[in-house]
């Protein structure tokens, strides 16, 4: 008999009833019912019951044991009374027990529990990882992780990829973070940077004739951590491919993402392949306030900016008249609301360091006479089965301000426009009578950003989100360039290797912020989840792009001289994508924090508690290294 297990704890069934068997794991729960003695025994695959009673010579031994000891049990396997057979676990037809017990290792007092998953202080549970990584939920997530990743690597290879690795210590890269640095003994003041994403190398492989690239890639970017970000280090992946259009890599990858997706997704509703919208990046602003929507809210925002600048609502009519805009968000049925939804909602705003969020609500109940009322085109008409009455009745009105009872909308904000624009602004939402408004006002941006939180807030306080769908969709025709406020210039806004759309003579003719590139982001549920280009492949169009952005000639090809370099010999149009493997697994388990589908993750400063990262320095190594700590000057009355 094998010295530790015959069986796992998953694999005892009423097939092995009468047998002798040996099995190892952790204790994971005991339950005295006075003289015997029930054992949860768990191991990586499952939990088998042990039974200990006062005929075994087990029971005193694993009653002086804690939970989370190690133990190896050697016992008969006995069928469960049918009154006691545990449905839910694939063991719960049997039970062991224990004739004899070996103590691999003692367990001190926990300083978390496993069993029971309670919530548990953040810094407990990184500095104890090990134990953190035993409980049922986070071992199950991370066992799915691994089977995510094995099945993207299937994929990849049945369509025609091969699998390389790029180097770690590599050159800067202009990924839009700061880089990672890695001091070099050999060369005196020099620095490695690990990589912010390969690419560069994924590129040159093209150049080398490979033609179809992927890797799980890990990619290192010092930014600021978020839940939706793990500080330091991350998972993509990687792929490129030659001589493709934009439109044959969604091809390809459409059904790679969505079989994963849908391998993984249980019940839940997943987008289908050929069938991800494409929805410019100009057209995500102005609907959803984002360029990474979720398509889950059936809610759209509208610019009804025409409406003001003379309505007599001199908020908003002065913010249009110097240069603003006004987005409306509808709140679809609710009629039935008082008003302390809707000044809740600005009070939200309020709290998230807007001015304010403006609104209109619906009369109650709704005019009677909207029923005869329609939009076409724009123009606000009365429906044929009027009556003629009716119509005169409602004609007269259009265009007066409403009266108290006679209107679409109420508040401050409605009693400034006539019946006819209240009907438009509704229409123009996509509403109807007992819908009310929402109205996010400022500058383009502010107000865009505005108007896509308030979008998702108002969605989530009335339920109109579907939980139980995956709705992935492509954002396209990204701006190729940003103004940067901070440094009064030009920017890139995506990938600066990417190729604009119209080539080099779109770089040397058009104003940069209205040149759009062939950039695209793959969204699901409000998350980028991949993002990538067709890739620029020609030096000429790399001087210039970056020659916008305040780079010389002799800059590129400095800092980026293996790529120019490789582009003077034969360089094939190529394009690809990088698939964050982190946020699709963090999806797919249905949690909103990446800790959560990380073995060994950092703690919000960037901390490893577990192993003690970073750690300073021993002298002898910064000599190595030829650096030497300037510590940061002292603030006054320190």
């Amino acid at each position: 008999m094998h010295p530790y297990r015959t069986h796992t704890c998953a694999q005892l069934s009423a097939a092995e009833v009468g047998q002798t068997v040996r099995l190892s794991g952790w204790i994971h729960r005991k339950r005295d019912h006075g003289g015997v003695l029930f054992v949860d025994l768990r191991d990586h695959y499952g939990i088998t019951q042990i039974v200990a009673d006062e005929d075994s010579a087990a029971l005193p031994v694993l009653d002086s044991l804690r939970a989370e000891s190690v133990v190896t049990i050697e016992g008969e396997v006995k069928a469960r009374a049918a009154e006691t057979v545990n449905a839910n676990l694939a063991t719960g037809a049997i039970e062991v027990f224990a004739r004899a017990v070996t103590v691999q290792s003692a367990a001190e007092e926990l300083p978390l529990p496993v069993a029971g998953e309670q919530e548990y202080p953040e810094d407990i549970r990184l500095k104890y990882r090990f134990l953190d990584l035993r409980r049922e939920t986070l071992h199950a997530n991370i066992m799915k992780r691994v089977a995510i990743i094995a099945d993207m690597r299937a994929r990849m290879g049945a369509v025609g990829f091969n699998e390389f690795s790029t180097p770690i210590l590599t050159a800067s890269s202009p990924e839009g973070a700061r880089d990672f640095l890695v001091p070099s003994r050999i060369h005196a003041g020099k620095f490695y940077a690990l990589p912010q994403a390969p690419q560069q190398y994924k590129q040159l492989l093209m150049v080398a004739g490979f033609d179809r690239y992927f890797q799980i890639a890990p990619c290192f970017r010092d930014e600021d951590p978020r839940a939706d970000r793990l500080p330091g280090e991350f998972y993509q992946l990687d792929l490129e491919m030659s001589f493709v259009t934009q439109e044959e890599i969604w091809e390809v990858m459409e059904p790679v993402i969505q079989g994963t997706f849908a391998a993984f997704a249980g019940d839940k509703k997943v987008t289908p392949a050929g069938e991800f919208p494409r929805i410019p990046y100009d057209e995500a602003m102005l609907k959803y306030g984002s360029d990474k929507p979720d398509l889950r809210n059936p809610i759209e925002i509208a610019d009804v900016s025409d409406f003001f600048g003379e309505s007599g609502f001199d908020l908003f009519d002065g913010i249009v008249g110097r240069g603003g805009v006004i987005r409306a968000i509808l709140a679809p049925e609710v009629k039935e609301k008082s008003r302390k939804f809707f000044t809740d909602m600005d009070s939200w705003a309020k709290s998230e360091g807007f001015g304010g969020l403006g609104y209109a609500n619906p009369p109650a109940p709704t005019w009677e006479l909207t029923k005869y009322i329609r939009v076409v085109n724009g123009q606000v008409t009365v429906t044929d089965d009027c009556p003629s009455g009716t119509q005169d009745e409602i004609e007269r009105i259009f265009d007066k301000k409403p009266e108290e009872g006679i209107a679409f909308l109420k508040g401050p904000i409605a009693r400034h426009l006539t019946l006819k624009q209240q009907a438009q602004i509704l229409h123009r939402c996509g509403g109807r009578p007992g819908d009310g408004i929402f109205f996010a006002a400022g500058k383009e941006e502010q107000a865009a950003k505005l108007a896509g939180l308030a979008r998702t807030r108002v969605a989530e306080q009335l339920n109109l989100i579907d939980e139980d769908a995956f709705a992935l969709a492509w954002i396209v025709d990204f701006p190729f360039y940003e103004w940067n406020e901070d440094e009064k210039k030009v920017d890139f806004s995506h990938n600066p290797f990417s190729m604009p759309q119209g080539g080099l003579e779109a770089l040397e003719s058009q104003d940069p912020l209205t040149i759009k590139a062939f950039q695209y982001d793959l969204v699901c549920n409000g998350y980028e989840i991949a993002s990538g280009s067709i890739r620029n492949h020609k030096p000429e169009v790399m001087v210039k792009a970056f020659e916008i952005t305040g780079l010389t000639k002799a800059d590129v090809e400095e800092r980026f001289g293996g790529m120019y370099r490789a582009f003077q010999y034969g360089a094939p149009p190529h394009g690809g994508m990088a698939a964050g493997v982190d946020r699709i697994v963090m999806l797919l388990c249905g949690v909103k924090n990446l800790r959560e589908i990380s073995l060994f993750p950092m703690n919000q400063r960037a901390e490893d508690l577990l192993m003690g990262a970073p750690s300073l320095a021993e002298p002898r190594q910064l000599r190595e290294l030829h650096l030497r700590v300037v510590e940061p000057p002292k603030k006054a009355g320190e």
